[in-house]
This record gives C-alpha cells, sequence and structure tokens, in this order.
C-alpha cells in the first residue's frame, strides 16, 4: 500500500512550493508527480495537500504521514545500503583475556558476525600479557585487554572497579592472613591486588593460582578463599564477602583495544565495530 516510490514523491512534494518543483527536484514531469500523490491518496482513503494554482499545503492526515513516510525512507534507505555494499570476506585473529568473553565480549562479536557472516573469527583467549606477546609477534591482528597502570598503549574502551569475591554469606576472618586466589605472574590483576594489600599492611597467603579467570572463580565458589576480579564477573553464587568494607579497596582496571600496524578490512571493521560498541561507553 504505501508504495516507497509514492513515499518519495510525497516527502519532496512535502517541502516544495509546488508540484512542479517537486518534478524538478526529482527528475519528473509535474502530471507524474500529481499521479503519485494520486495513487498514494486513493490507498490510504485520506487527502494528504490542501492545493490551489497558488500554493501547497499538507493536511492534518499528510503531516501525520510524512512522520511515517521519512522513517520508512531512512530504513529503506539502510536496507538498500546493506545489501549493496560488497560483502566482507577474509579472516580475523582476534584476542581477549577470559574475563571479557565471560563479560560483555560475546555481544559484540554477535554483532560483527551478523553483519559479516563471511568473515572468519579466530579467536584466542589467554592472559593480557601473552595476548601483547602475541600481537608483537605477528600473531594476531587485534586485542582487547588490561593495561597496567602508566602505561599508554593502546587505545582506551573502558575502566572498571575490581571486587573481592567469594562463596555467598562469607565472613572474612581478618585476624588471618587473607587466603587469596591469584593469576600466576604477570597478571595485571595480580599485581594490582597484591600493590592494593601491600600499601594497605594487610597480611596474605597464596592458596590457589589458576590460569584462567574461570579457574579463579571455580575456586572462589569453591570457597577456597578471595579473588580479586573485575565487577561484571559477580555473579549470585560470587559476591563480595559479608565484611567487604573491612578490605582494603582495590583500584580500577582499564581495558584497551591494540592493533597490529597494518589492519585488513575485516579486521580495521571489527576494530571500529568494538569502539563504537557499549564496551566502549561503559
Amino acid at each position: 500500500m504505501l508504495n516507497p516510490v509514492w513515499l518519495q514523491t510525497f516527502n519532496t512534494a512535502a517541502g516544495a512550493t509546488s508540484f512542479t518543483e517537486a518534478g524538478r527536484e526529482l527528475g519528473l514531469t509535474q502530471s507524474t508527480v500529481s499521479d503519485h500523490i494520486r495513487r498514494l491518496e486513493e490507498s490510504l482513503g485520506r487527502r494528504l495537500f490542501v492545493r490551489d494554482t497558488h500554493s501547497l499545503a499538507l493536511t492534518a492526515d499528510g503531516e501525520s504521514l510524512l512522520v511515517h513516510a521519512r522513517l520508512i525512507l531512512q530504513a529503506h534507505a539502510r536496507a538498500e545500503a546493506q545489501f549493496s555494499a560488497p560483502r566482507l570476506r577474509g579472516r580475523v585473529r582476534f584476542g581477549t583475556s577470559d574475563d571479557l568473553a565471560m563479560g560483555p565480549l560475546p555481544d559484540m562479536l554477535a554483532a560483527f558476525r551478523s553483519q559479516h557472516p563471511e568473515v572468519e573469527l579466530e579467536i584466542t583467549i589467554g592472559l593480557t600479557s601473552d595476548l601483547y606477546a602475541s600481537l608483537d609477534q605477528g600473531k594476531l591482528d587485534l586485542l582487547v585487554g588490561k593495561r597496567r597502570s602508566g602505561e599508554s598503549r593502546g587505545h582506551s574502551m573502558f575502566a572498571t572497579s575490581m571486587q573481592w569475591l567469594t562463596r555467598p554469606d562469607t565472613l572474612v576472618d581478618l585476624a588471618e592472613p587473607l587466603p587469596l586466589i591469584l593469576l600466576p605472574e604477570p597478571s595485571i590483576t595480580r599485581a594490582a591486588t597484591l600493590q592494593a594489600l601491600g600499601k594497605s599492611g594487610h597480611h596474605w597467603r597464596i592458596v590457589c593460582t589458576s590460569g584462567s579467570h574461570a579457574g579463579c572463580m571455580a575456586a572462589a565458589r569453591g570457597g577456597l578463599g578471595l579473588a580479586a576480579l573485575p565487577q561484571h564477573l559477580a555473579s549470585r553464587d560470587l559476591v563480595p564477602p559479608l565484611n567487604h568494607a573491612a578490605l582494603p579497596a582495590l583500584p580500577d582496571v582499564e581495558y584497551v583495544a591494540l592493533t597490529a600496524r597494518r589492519l585488513s578490512r575485516p579486521a580495521d571493521t571489527l576494530y571500529q565495530i568494538l569502539m563504537a560498541s557499549r564496551l566502549s561507553r561503559n
């Protein structure tokens, strides 16, 4: 019923002083413009213009239709742009830390995949320090990971606070050294945690070391001790201890994107999607 050609004619005529002027803008004759408007009015059963030999004005129904017409034409233009653009093909070697993979990152990768289904994603999950090394060795095109305080490398995306997390209803015995669950060296969160403890004067002992955030989370849920983790990893079964206010404050961690010196079109496209996503607005 709402032919987009008629809607385009209607949209142009709504901003013109006459059908003749609208025709000049569209490259149509005045009679063709009149025919499009007439057929649109007949299909809707509504009069859209009040017109005489000297003026052209929208009726109330015409003003209402103009709002919808512009939305329809915008959607039509976006659809045409998407399906007329050349399809992106290739491979992207992407690295990320597992705390992001378990948090907000999957939605961003899904958005990329839906827009560019013919691009192969090769995902490497590991400690940020290992990912940096892989990027420098030419094994990755792009990575998202943490940045140490004071470093400038990478494009800042967002920062999030770290939290002490353990199984629900845990009360930490502050008279004893704090039982820590940590990532191995040279983990950025490990260094930040130990630095915060050193400044606070608290004593600690390392009860578990895991090479992944997932392993640290499992140990914390099992009641082995305290894990200092980014807050987006908190859940119903992994929460701050009851007396968390008595524990030393933990710093924020900053997440950045790093790219190879030369990016392929697929890798640059993923980078642009990530930088425009809610990851970079958190």
